[in-house]
């Protein structure tokens, strides 16, 4: 027999309070704290009337702001039995849960929700089974009291003696843990005997898992008293070990250490610090964490070198032919090297240079601090610091951090065995910075002779001698380096090689090398010098030899799979021009001048780059406008000030130029340097940007076999330039004949290999004038300047303005 539990069904306009996480049955009293503006309007707007509101749950509690599609449909028609307002502006409120509740509709109002909602009538079957399941629930609740004693036993009390199935259903599920979707499902479920059903499910699912953790407990426990008590049966065994003067655990380690200790050789301050390590040590037990740090410890001092070191084996002689044979060129850095050994062969003890390596990479910076070791027959140790920017690296953590380790220059002491060895830290230039420190300065007193006799690392906190290291630092560029690091330094400049060198250094050692990797003979592969110089200058553009290692690599692969078909049908045949692409594929760079003949308003430069020398294309260009000018090509701050430099020089010397002296103002000039992606900075092409204006106005090319660098000024002076060398060496890989420097740089080329400056006809210049007449391709260069009387400037503005009123011819 069905029956409805009221007859009423009305529909009413409500107040609509959201919940968060809260869900309210009927036949409930619940106290709300409220602080949102609308819901507090909301309670005011029902307080005034009949105090009837109605309460829904939103479906996502973070929102602050919900939607009509972010709130149930089904609620709580509510009563406000109480009202009470706080200092702060908030509500405290008691509401009645009356019935259940469906939302109809949405009424639009600006100040709160207001909701159109009927009266959603629950279905109470009043049959045995209906019973049948209170009596069971009732049950279940009791045992489940007994479990949980965080319920309320007077909450408890009250719900065992109600008789009404739907008030006892809608009570206890507001008492229950069930999730916030569970109690709406429950709220929404109009049957009462689906709601007990749902209720008895869930006391009994929460009634087995708690006697199951009960007897998870109960197992642990036992476990737990057999390990207790077997410990408690160990530890008397050991006690009574100890009393028969059998082996005592551990004690074999430490008479092992303490041997270590007798024998190693230490100075006084480091052996005071051992021997009280050690004796806090025995005082330990063997499985505490601390004994493993102290241990540690010790080790650490134990395998450092303290006064080990290799004899140093000075040969002069040998030595020369040693660094000869390894490395081809490179004379004045196996001159400073030289010039130390000898040094040292005449004086018992010197102090340990520090030497720093600068150059482009593959040009054999590492490798020639192997070599140095070996010619001294010292042991040698690299670290790279590319990339470190913690301090900690280079002086260690402190040992009360867990998992702590000397740092870096500790470690590779221990690594070379000695406190005499070769000791090169690679990729100096490239040390980071940040929160954690600088690693820069923590080198300072790494690699100053005055300092680092005494160097302290944070985990050992003992002084360590470093002053027997010879030290070799290596870097790509020197201005990323700070300058007292730098100051500790003796610089030793590598420059790029010649394309004559490249090929001596293939032949000798690059090419070998790769034959005995690749398990080829010599006669396998026949290479003439002509198709070497062919792989530098149409496979590689680089200072080093890298690149072409990797191309003669390539080679090799591809005769070695050749071969390794079948060894005793395999040909040695020559590689010529014409094979040469299939092992390498089409040439990736064109070798010779950047133009094949000379153009107008294209000017060759010279620059400088981490990775050598480079030439740089200058283009102009004159368009009718009114007096723009643009420059493109991603040129830095300085290089666009060069441009206006250039423009300005150009603008004063019009009338010697012929130009006209407004030419400016009826012309755009676009100035680029292609390879647009690439950022470009730096003054030495000023003379470079002017030459290209000047060909584009004049309409004169520029000789496409001239490069130049210099820095120009208003004046048209060339003041010197830097990396002189590298710009040099890119010359003679572009196929250039002659080469513009400033006169100020005459100096430098002491310094450059004759080797270098054999096919180069070197042009020292002061004045821009000078650059003009060596530049631009006519037969008269001195006809480029005309003879024109001096006229200070604003004689030229009165000239100016009388042309413009035509009061004078413009050819006069």
């Amino acid at each position: 027999m069905l029956r409805k539990t009221r007859d009423l069904e009305t529909i009413q306009v409500y107040p609509l309070l959201p919940l968060r996480e809260l869900v309210i049955f009927p036949n409930t009293a619940v106290p709300l704290y409220i602080g949102r503006s609308k819901s507090i309007q909301a309670i005011e707007a029902a307080h005034k009337g009949n105090k009837l509101i109605f309460l829904s749950a939103q479906k996502d509690p973070s929102q602050d702001q919900p939607g009509e599609e972010d709130i149930y449909k089904v609620g709580t028609i509510c009563k406000i039995v109480q009202l009470l307002k706080l200092p702060d502006g908030s509500l405290k409120i008691l509401v009645e849960g009356l019935r259940r509740g469906r939302i109809l509709r949405f009424i639009p109002n600006p100040d709160y929700y207001v909701v159109e909602a009927e009266i959603k009538t629950e279905v109470l079957e009043s049959d045995v089974e209906t019973l049948a399941l209170l009596n069971l629930c009732k049950e279940a609740l009791k045992e489940y009291s007994n479990f949980n004693k965080k319920l309320n036993p007077e909450t408890i009390s009250s719900l065992l003696q109600l008789e009404n199935p739907s008030e006892f259903a809608d009570r206890l599920s507001a008492v229950l843990p069930f999730s916030l979707d569970q109690k709406q499902r429950l709220l929404e479920t109009i049957s009462v005997k689906k709601r007990l059903e749902a209720l008895l499910q869930f006391l009994r699912g929460e009634i087995e898992i708690i006697k199951t953790e009960a007897r998870i407990r109960e197992r642990v426990k036992k476990q737990m008293e057999k390990h207790q008590r077997d410990y408690y049966l160990q530890e008397q065994m050991k006690a009574i070990q100890r009393e028969l003067g059998e082996r005592e655990d551990g004690r074999t380690e430490l008479t092992e250490l303490e041997k270590r200790i007798k024998k190693k050789k230490l100075p006084k301050h480091v052996s005071a610090v051992v021997w009280k390590e050690f004796k806090k040590l025995t005082l330990m037990s063997p499985m505490s964490a601390e004994a493993t740090v102290v241990r540690n410890y010790i080790d650490w001092i134990l395998n450092l070198p303290w006064f080990e070191k290799t004899k140093d084996v000075i040969d002069i002689a040998k030595t020369e032919e040693l660094l000869n044979r390894e490395h081809y060129g490179l004379e004045k850095p196996k001159q400073r090297i030289i010039e130390h050994l000898a040094v040292q062969k005449l004086v018992e003890k010197i102090k340990g240079p520090i030497l720093c390596f600068v150059g482009p990479p593959g040009v054999g910076k590492t490798s020639l601090a192997k070599s140095i070791a070996k010619a001294m027959g010292r042991n040698f140790v690299r670290i790279s610091l590319g990339g470190v920017r913690d301090e900690a690296e280079i002086r260690g953590h402190r040992r009360t951090y867990v998992g702590a380790l000397p740092g870096k220059i500790i470690q590779g002491m221990k690594k070379a065995g000695t406190i005499n060895p070769v000791f090169c830290l690679d990729e100096v230039d490239k040390i980071g910075t940040d929160f954690r420190g600088d690693p820069a300065a923590a080198l300072l007193e790494v690699l100053d002779p005055e300092q680092n006799h005494s160097f302290q690392d944070h985990y050992l906190e003992l002084e360590y001698d470093l002053s027997q290291v010879f030290f070799i630092t290596t870097a790509n560029t020197l201005y990323t380096i700070p300058a007292p690091l730098l100051d500790r330094m003796e610089i030793i400049e590598i420059p790029g090689y010649t394309e004559e060198e490249k090929l001596e250094i293939a032949k000798h050692y690059l090419l070998p090398r790769q034959l005995e990797a690749h398990g080829l003979k010599p006669e396998h592969v026949n290479l003439s010098d002509k198709i070497i110089l062919e792989i530098i200058r149409k496979y590689t553009r680089e200072a080093g030899v890298r690149n072409l290692e990797r191309e003669l690599a390539t080679i090799c692969r591809k005769i070695a799979k050749e071969v390794a078909k079948d060894p005793t049908a395999f040909k040695p045949f020559k590689i010529n021009f014409t094979t040469l692409e299939k092992f390498l594929g089409i040439p990736r760079y064109r070798y010779g001048v950047a133009e094949e003949i000379p153009q107008v308003g294209i000017a060759t430069g010279l620059a400088w780059t981490e990775t050598g020398g480079a030439l740089l294309q200058i283009e102009a260009v004159i368009m009718p406008g009114t007096g723009n000018l643009k420059i493109t090509g991603k040129l830095g701050e300085v290089m666009q000030e060069s441009v206006q430099a250039a423009m300005s020089y150009v603008r004063s010397r019009a009338l010697q130029l012929g130009l006209p002296l407004d030419f400016y103002k009826k012309v755009d000039i676009h100035v680029h340097v292609p390879e647009g992606a690439i950022p470009k900075d730096g003054p030495s092409a000023g003379i470079t940007i002017a030459t290209a204006i000047i060909s584009a106005l004049m309409k004169i090319p520029v000789k496409n076999m001239v490069a130049m660098t210099g820095e120009i000024t208003l004046r048209g002076r060339v003041l010197p330039i830097g990396g002189l060398k590298e710009k040099l060496l890119a010359a003679v890989r572009g196929g250039i004949k002659t080469v513009i420097i400033p006169k100020d740089n005459e100096k430098d080329l002491k310094d450059i290999n004759p080797k270098i400056l054999r096919g180069l006809e070197i042009k020292m210049v002061e004045s821009m004038d000078e650059v003009l007449k060596i530049a631009l391709d006519v037969d008269s260069p001195e006809s480029l300047f005309k003879e024109t009387p001096y006229l200070d400037v604003w004689e030229l503005v009165q000239l100016q303005n009388k042309i413009e009123k035509q009061e004078i011819p413009l050819e006069h």
